[in-house]
C-alpha cells in the first residue's frame, strides 16, 4: 500500500520507518524538510506539500504537535484537504484535545474520505517494533478499514467509540504517568537522606507498589540521570509532557473536573522547561526534582 506520513518528529519518523520495514511504499512530509532526509535515504519518497502527500497515497497518517499544526496540515491551499482525497483513508494520531478531532472529522468526510483518530500509547522503541497501544475513535466501518494498517503499528487496538473517544482515552491514560514522574522526583528528594546509590534506590522503587511500567522500562536511563551521566536518546520530552498536561487540564475542566494533581504536575514540568530541561526525556523529571531546591 502507498502510505503517507505527515509529521516526522520522533514518533512520526519511527512510524514511517516501521511502515517501510513491513513493506509499504512510504511517502513523507514535514514542515522542516531536513527531518525527512534519513527516511529518504532509507527509501521513502518526499512530498513537497501535504496536498501532494495525500494525492500520492491510499492512506495518510498524521502525527503532529498540536491542534494548530493539524489545522495547518489539513486546511488551506496546498494542504491535505485541498486536493482530491475521495475514497482515501486519513488516520490522525496526534495527542490533542478531543474537540480537535471532532471538528476535523466532518471536514474530512465532506471530501469523501474516511477519518479515523488513533493516538497511541508508547514511545519510539515500541513504535519501531509495531508494539504501540492504539486508542481508536471512528465510525465502525472506518475502524474496520483502518484495522489492518494499524495492526502493523500496534500490539493492541482499542476501539474506544466515535471520533473524540480515542483522544479522551489517550489523555486519560497518559495523565497518571505524567503525574508519576513529578511524584518520583519528590519521593527521591526524601530518599536522598538515606544515602543510597542511584541503582539501589531505583531498584527498590521498581519492586515497590509505587513502581509502574514506565519506571521499569526506564530504570537504567533513570539511574544514569541520577548519577549525572549520559542517559541516551530522549524518547518523550519534558516539553511534550508539558504540552499534554496543559491539554489534560483543559479537557478535564471542560467536563467540570477539578484537576488538582494534574495542575501540580504541570507546574513542575513548566519549571523544568524554564530551567532548560525541555528537550530531556520525561524521566528526567524524577532526577530534576530529586535535587531541586525551594
Amino acid at each position: 500500500m502507498k502510505v503517507g506520513v505527515a509529521g516526522l518528529g520522533a514518533m512520526g519518523g519511527a512510524l514511517a520507518a516501521r511502515l517501510m520495514e513491513v513493506g509499504h511504499e512510504v511517502f513523507v512530509w514535514n514542515r522542516s524538510p531536513e527531518k525527512a532526509k534519513p527516511l529518504q535515504e532509507a527509501g521513502a519518497k518526499v512530498a513537497e506539500t501535504p496536498a501532494a502527500l495525500a494525492g500520492s497515497c491510499e492512506a495518510v497518517i498524521t502525527i503532529l504537535t498540536d491542534g494548530a499544526a493539524i489545522e495547518q496540515v489539513y486546511n488551506g491551499s496546498e494542504r491535505a484537504l485541498s486536493g482530491d482525497v475521495k475514497g482515501k483513508l486519513l488516520i490522525e494520531m496526534s495527542t490533542v484535545a478531543p474537540k480537535v478531532q471532532t471538528d476535523l472529522a466532518p471536514k474530512v468526510r465532506a471530501k469523501g474520505a474516511s477519518f479515523v483518530e488513533c493516538p497511541v500509547g508508547g514511545s519510539t522503541s515500541p513504535a519501531r517494533k509495531g508494539q504501540l497501544l492504539g486508542l481508536m475513535g471512528a465510525k465502525p466501518a472506518d475502524a474496520q478499514r483502518a484495522q489492518p494498517l494499524l495492526e502493523q503499528l500496534c500490539r493492541k487496538i482499542e476501539h474506544c467509540g466515535p471520533v473524540g473517544a480515542g483522544s479522551a482515552m489517550k489523555l486519560a491514560i497518559n495523565l497518571p504517568l505524567m503525574v508519576a514522574w513529578q511524584a518520583y522526583g519528590e519521593a527521591f528528594a526524601i530518599a536522598r537522606s538515606v544515602g543510597w546509590d542511584a541503582k539501589r534506590l531505583v531498584a527498590l522503587f521498581v519492586e515497590s507498589n509505587g513502581g509502574n511500567k514506565a519506571l521499569t522500562a526506564r530504570a537504567d536511563m533513570l539511574v544514569k540521570m541520577l548519577e549525572g551521566t549520559d542517559p541516551g536518546a530522549t524518547t518523550f520530552s519534558i516539553a511534550n509532557g508539558m504540552k499534554d498536561l496543559r491539554t489534560m487540564v483543559a479537557a478535564g475542566e471542560a467536563l467540570g473536573a477539578d484537576m488538582l494533581a494534574t495542575k501540580a504536575a504541570l507546574a513542575g514540568f513548566e519549571d523544568a522547561v524554564r530551567n532548560g530541561e525541555g528537550g530531556s526525556d520525561g524521566a528526567q523529571m524524577a532526577a530534576y526534582w530529586s535535587s531541586r531546591k525551594k
